[in-house]
């Protein structure tokens, strides 16, 4: 797995990431790249420099900023590690449910948005949904490495396990009449947000206990999957704050 950038790689390094290599631009002498040539020798990880076209041509973007890395495989957590991540610091889970987000830009949005808003985990399904991209990884801005992603087959059954285990599951649809901020988002919570274009799929919808929509004002009557998704996950940790 690619990932590039300043950010993400550093990222990479603080939470002990698999990184196996990193390229750096030749010729650049910045405290950026000699803090981080330090810091991958004291990991053992080589680095090594190249040219900006083969840098470029390695990222396979140009907004790579002079740094690659090179990553084994990234491996996808389990529901049980989002529940202990939540249990050590003593709190109800809250879980950013993913239904078939294709856009690899939302994606990496919606993971740094649930990261920053304290999110303790993300449920992705496997099929008709991007995965975890050097792209994602990129537009996360390095959140991955600090939330938990899990990656499941069947995303109904796997929310009827959640309802098993106490889970409250909220839907986000703008056809329904109930305003996000309206809703008791304060509990152990799911949110579901669903795919570009054509939202929730009607059975995931109905597997929700409850929908919730964001009041539009203007012309343009729905919102990016990413910025709604970052609207109603302010809202749930806000609640938990005592800030309804």
């Amino acid at each position: 797995m690619i990932i590039y950038g300043k950010n993400p790689v550093i990222e990479a390094l603080e939470s002990d990431q698999p990184v196996n290599k990193i390229y750096i631009i030749k010729g650049k002498k910045t405290p950026f790249f000699s803090n981080l040539f330090q810091s991958a020798r004291q990991k053992g990880i080589p680095v090594r420099e190249l040219e900006k076209n083969k840098l470029q041509e390695l990222a396979g973007n140009s907004g790579h900023q002079g740094v690659v890395a090179v990553l084994s495989q990234v491996s996808y957590s389990e529901i049980e590690d989002i529940f202990e991540r939540a249990d050590e610091i003593k709190e109800s889970p809250l879980i950013a449910i993913l239904d078939e987000i294709q856009d690899p830009h939302n994606l990496g949005a919606i993971i740094r948005s649930a990261e920053a808003f304290g999110f303790h985990g993300i449920i992705i399904p496997k099929d008709r949904a991007t995965g975890l991209t050097e792209t994602v990884t990129k537009t996360s801005a390095g959140a991955v490495a600090h939330i938990p992603v899990v990656r499941v087959t069947n995303l109904a059954r796997t929310i009827d396990e959640l309802k098993k285990e106490g889970m409250w599951i909220a839907g986000t649809d703008h056809e329904t009449k109930e305003f996000f901020y309206e809703a008791d988002l304060n509990r152990s919570l799911g949110v579901v947000i669903g795919s570009e274009g054509k939202g929730i799929r009607p059975l995931i919808k109905k597997k929700c206990d409850f929908l919730v929509s964001i009041p539009m004002g203007g012309k343009v009557n729905s919102l990016n999957a990413s910025v709604a998704a970052a609207i109603v996950f302010c809202e749930a940790r806000s609640q938990r704050r005592g800030k309804r």
